[in-house]
């Protein structure tokens, strides 16, 4: 990413009804969504309380809008104690992760339960990635811009998710901003229409899951 494409060339300027119109959406494409899942979610949540000790969903501290935290709602994949030794970045083939666990993610199941904090207002269907604080904390100490991530609401999926595998590194990071950046300078209705079309696609081929 050339910092002068970030600096001098127009962008930034989604305006504040279209903002409201994204919230709206949003609302009620989550509401729908929790809905027409339910039958998925208690099949979920049965298979995960057979597997495993432990809670069936997941709460972490995730940064969002403006900088501020907030807990974002997952269905459990790893073992309980996935974290007993502190926060690690995702990795392929990762042995917290329980057999049910593998496969919800795969299919992105494990994402339904965010529609809680779309519905909230914490995050919308599209937008960058909610990332924790601890990681955030690294990653504006040495990745230029990457504050600038939070001008937008977080999304459940967004440009950099369908576009990028999954980050598991600084590395990675810097190349899945690049992503971010160009979508929250370019964000439109259009732009997340294809962003939601081309994540049914990234389901149905099962593609940068970990």
């Amino acid at each position: 990413m050339n910092p002068a494409w970030l600096i001098f060339s127009d962008g930034f300027n989604y305006s504040k009804i279209s903002s409201l119109l994204k919230r709206i959406l949003d609302f009620f494409l989550a509401l729908f969504g929790l809905v027409v899942s339910l039958p998925i979610t208690v099949i979920t949540a049965i298979l995960i309380k057979l597997e495993s000790p432990g809670p069936i969903f997941y709460r972490q501290e995730r940064v969002g809008a403006k900088g501020r935290v907030f807990s974002i709602i997952k269905f459990r994949s790893m073992r309980q104690d996935a974290e007993k030794n502190g926060a690690v970045w995702a990795c392929s083939n990762d042995a917290r992760v329980t057999r049910v666990g593998g496969f919800i993610r795969k299919v992105r199941i494990d994402e339904i339960p965010q529609m809680w904090n779309v519905i909230k207002g914490e995050m919308s269907f599209v937008g960058p990635r909610p990332e924790r604080p601890v990681f955030v904390e690294q990653l504006v100490d040495t990745l230029p811009y990457y504050a600038l991530r939070h001008f937008a609401k977080p999304g459940i999926t967004g440009w950099a998710q369908i576009c990028y595998p999954y980050g598991a590194s600084e590395e990675d990071a810097l190349r899945k901003l690049e992503y971010d950046l160009y979508y929250i300078k370019n964000q439109s209705f259009f732009l997340d229409l294809l962003i939601v079309f081309r994540t049914v696609k990234t389901v149905l081929f099962q593609k940068g899951s970990r």
